[in-house]
């Protein structure tokens, strides 16, 4: 995991070993705890100690790792010289305009609940300097393909003191906006020292977030008040940051950014687009397996199996959530006697599907258009413990989605589609066959569910204008 992942959102209470229940925040703003019947006081500056000092530790097991994967792989090569602040003199010298926000989106997921809102924001600031960052490369290369209008884009810094300070320095930001509840303590602590605004938009805590949050709340309360507005998805994700500390006042319920970016994004040009390139027309049976998990790839093709028994012309595309995964998927396709496949990348280097049943998309940046294609979609990382994955972008093209019990990152989403009628829970892969055959004989069904669960991601819009102003309101 990245370095500064280790004392960030996937924290796993490491502060809170060997302390009893008993902690708080006190009125002066010395931290409180409670250790075998004594209370001992530290002041703020000690927890802020405590954390570098962890993260040094963290930095000493982990940096090994990651330069082993670096040369072994090529992956994080393009964002580590970044992530550690050398970043070229050209692209902070792009960043003209008034006023400066920057946005911070982790990876692909929230880099699409930003567009909408940086595109809201250009109405509003056409001459604005909109900075865009985010962690991961997947999520780069989707920064500069989906958000034109960020006037530059770059990684966001480990949060390593020395080099959050250099870059706040060179960006120079009047305000800053991370995307769905990312933080990271040294990098908000030295905003509000410099007296930078903070204002979360499309504020979101998982459950297992949640946990791991709350068994270090003691040093999350203080932090997260340094932010002065979160705008939050839901009542319940309001519910969770008000439990871990943070003050009502700060918390408005504004919905979800997705829907707006999905709503809109739907176009039937790329649907002609996939059909061209991967030489399907457009009545063709497709079944779509997006953001698959090891695991769950041979739950699909066991049941693609029983398909093509009954429906021989049936295509198979499998979207994995980590497209590197790709020949490994393709091995455990050729093993379960799939003889007729190809890679998306190999298409994209000219290569013709040439009537291959089952495509693997190993590239990233195809699973939307894909899902265009779908006849009905399964949507991984839920039928393994993995929380799920967005089931809103198969609903926003009017597909039928299956996924499996393990949706606990997108329990709104899951209620709403479900409600509407567009979205299954299947227990298994017994479950996911018997469902796909339902649906496939039953044509007027599938249409009228698929039809609802559009209908729902296009009820949900205009949260995007509503971050937006949320953040013209907190500018300086």
């Amino acid at each position: 995991m990245p370095v500064n992942s280790f004392c960030g959102t996937d924290s796993v209470g490491l502060f809170k070993s060997g302390i009893d229940d008993d902690y708080g925040i006190t009125g002066d703003g010395k931290l409180r705890l409670t250790y075998d019947k004594e209370s001992i006081y530290i002041q703020p500056t000690m927890t802020c100690l405590l954390y570098n000092v962890l993260l040094c530790i963290a930095a000493f097991f982990f940096i090994p790792f990651f330069l082993v994967k670096i040369l072994c792989t090529g992956k994080y090569r393009k964002s580590i010289g970044p992530k550690f602040g050398r970043i070229p003199q050209s692209v902070f010298d792009e960043m003209k305009g008034s006023p400066r926000i920057w946005i911070h989106a982790v990876s692909v997921g929230e880099v699409t609940a930003a567009a909408p809102i940086i595109g809201s924001l250009r109405n509003i600031y056409p001459e604005a300097c909109i900075v865009l960052s985010t962690s991961t490369e997947t999520g780069q290369e989707m920064a500069h393909r989906l958000v034109p209008e960020a006037t530059a884009h770059i990684y966001y810094p480990l949060d390593i003191p020395f080099v959050v300070r250099k870059i706040i320095d060179r960006v120079n930001p009047d305000i800053f906006v991370p995307v769905e509840t990312e933080i990271w303590p040294n990098f908000i602590r030295i905003c509000s020292d410099r007296g930078i605004k903070i204002a979360m938009v499309n504020g979101r805590i998982s459950p297992r977030s949640f946990r791991r949050y709350k068994k270090t709340k003691f040093f999350w309360k203080r932090i997260m008040n340094m932010i002065e507005a979160i705008g939050a998805i839901s009542m319940v994700d309001s519910s969770r940051l008000e439990a871990l500390g943070v003050e009502p006042s700060k918390i408005t319920v504004m919905g979800n950014a997705k829907y707006d970016s999905l709503a809109t994004g739907v176009d039937d040009s790329l649907k002609d687009e996939m059909e061209t390139k991967l030489d399907i027309p457009s009545q063709a049976a497709v079944l779509v397996a997006g953001s698959t998990h090891e695991g769950e790839e041979d739950v699909v093709l066991t049941a693609y199996r029983s398909l093509i028994t009954k429906y021989p012309d049936m295509l198979l595309i499998i979207v994995p959530r980590h497209p590197e995964r790709g020949d490994a998927l393709l091995s455990l396709a050729r093993d379960k006697g799939f003889d007729d496949c190809v890679m998306m990348s190999e298409i994209n280097s000219g290569g013709k599907r040439a009537g291959r049943r089952i495509v693997i998309v190993d590239v990233i940046g195809e699973l939307f258009k894909v899902y265009s294609l779908a006849t009905i979609v399964f949507c991984g990382g839920s039928l393994v413990p993995r929380g799920g994955q967005n089931i809103l972008e198969p609903a926003a093209w009017g597909k039928v989605v299956l996924y499996g019990p393990s949706m606990e990152d997108f329990m709104d989403e899951r209620e709403r589609l479900e409600t509407a009628g567009g979205g299954i829970t299947v227990s298994d892969g017994s479950e996911l066959l018997v469902e796909i055959l339902n649906l496939m004989e039953d044509t007027e069904t599938l249409r009228i569910k698929g039809g609802a669960g559009r209908e729902m991601v296009a009820s949900n819009t205009g949260a995007a204008r509503r971050y937006a102003e949320m953040i013209r309101d907190h500018l300086p």
